[in-house]
């Protein structure tokens, strides 16, 4: 075996991941460590010298000299006879000292240091690859996409090591081929099978925060701080924020020019509509602004329950619940309230409960139609047939026969 190779192997491994040179010293000195003993049955008495910048190795071995009838231990002691032979001088109560060659071992003793010595740069480097990306949990991470499997995605950083991108964290549009550049954020970390998993997310939160710090200065600098971010990724997404610099316009800022700075964010999120309001402490403001585009006509809060119930003009309720209840929804996490929409009574007086045509449309319509806001025969009219298609998931010819009915009504 060459001993110098393997150590400027080594070397060369410790330049590629950055350990430190007091841990490599001491990876290769037990490694060698362990060999003497299980060669020698001990090495207490063996001195490892190591030279990783010359690549040089020296083993020694210390043995106490005695007389020759009181030798017990072979592998501590040496016979006075013997010792004379290495040095004619030497007498009984003095320490000898040999060197040790690898070249003088067996095949076997050879094949176990290499094994050793590669099973401990192995975790070495898997420690190294655990412990970074440990401390870049929330970061962003730019990748290059490998392979792509039916659950999830294998992504390489810089380096070549694997990243993991599950199919649960990855945006419902988002599709990617071999080759494909990526970002996003270090979700997770853990060991499993005594190997490195790191897990990515493109839809977790933190993914959007990092992509505001990316994209807009004050996010970066702290002059303006998010307080909450609620996402349906790939939808629509809600971003609260404020600045504790009354010259800086917080929504203005992360919007920017003619939506400048989001529409980047955006196109990155695969469409996904994000709105950005100003944070504040006074709940039935906070409330009336995550309800945007919608407005408000008057707003009941029940503090203890953590329920609103918010009244709107009919034209508004469309606009509150948002496509496919997104905005309401979304509106309901980042303010912390269950929200509940009412129209204005002075302004159905001639309208009619959905609940009247039981006899005339099935209940489970009736609950489709009531799922994203309409209660009453006007706002099912309210709103275009192909919409009512997309926002209830009922056919096409379902729809039409209520729309007959409910204009009958009136008619």
């Amino acid at each position: 075996m060459d001993v110098k190779n393997l150590i400027e192997s080594f070397s060369e491994f410790k330049e590629m991941k950055n350990i430190d040179r007091e841990t490599m010293m001491n990876v290769l000195e037990e490694v060698f460590r362990s060999v003497m003993a299980k060669q020698y049955g001990t090495d207490e008495n063996i001195d490892v010298i190591i030279n990783v910048d010359k690549g040089d190795l020296e083993l020694w071995r210390n043995r106490e000299i005695v007389e020759d009838d009181a030798l017990e231990d072979e592998n501590l002691e040496i016979a006075y006879s013997d010792a004379v032979k290495i040095e004619p001088d030497f007498e009984v109560g003095e320490e000898v000292s040999e060197q040790i060659f690898l070249k003088d071992f067996g095949r076997r003793q050879v094949l176990a240091l290499r094994q050793t010595l590669v099973s401990r740069i192995m975790d070495l480097e898997k420690k190294e690859l655990y412990d970074r990306y440990e401390d870049r949990v929330g970061e962003i991470i730019n990748g290059e996409v490998y392979q792509v499997w039916r659950n999830e995605v294998l992504i390489l950083d810089g380096e070549e090591n694997e990243l993991i991108l599950p199919k649960s964290e990855a945006i419902p549009s988002d599709y990617f081929k071999k080759g494909d550049n990526i970002r996003a954020v270090v979700k997770s970390v853990e060991m499993r099978n005594h190997n490195p998993l790191i897990i990515l997310s493109r839809t977790a939160p933190e993914f959007l925060a990092r992509l505001f710090e990316q994209e807009v200065p004050e996010v970066f600098d702290g002059l303006i701080t998010i307080k909450n971010i609620v996402r349906v990724p790939g939808e629509r997404a809600k971003v609260a924020v404020e600045s504790y610099d009354e010259r800086i316009d917080p929504v203005g800022a992360c919007v920017g020019m003619k939506g400048a700075r989001i529409h980047g964010i955006v196109r990155e999120l695969r469409n996904e509509n994000i709105d950005v309001i100003n944070f504040t402490d006074n709940v039935q403001l906070y409330i009336t602004r995550a309800l945007n585009p919608a407005k408000i006509s008057s707003l009941q809060l029940d503090d203890e329950n953590k329920k609103a119930d918010v009244y709107l003009d009919p034209d508004q309720v469309s606009l509150a619940i948002g496509k496919g209840g997104f905005n309401i929804r979304l509106a309901s996490m980042l303010t912390g309230y269950e929200i509940d929409v009412y129209r204005n009574v002075d302004e159905a007086d001639d309208d009619v409960e959905l609940t009247e045509f039981s006899d005339e449309i099935e209940g489970w319509v009736i609950d489709a139609l009531k799922a994203i806001g309409c209660d009453t025969a006007r706002d099912v009219l309210n709103v275009e047939a192909n919409d009512l298609v997309k926002r209830t998931d009922l056919e096409e010819e379902t729809v039409n026969d209520v729309l007959a009915v409910l204009q009958a009504e009136f008619e």
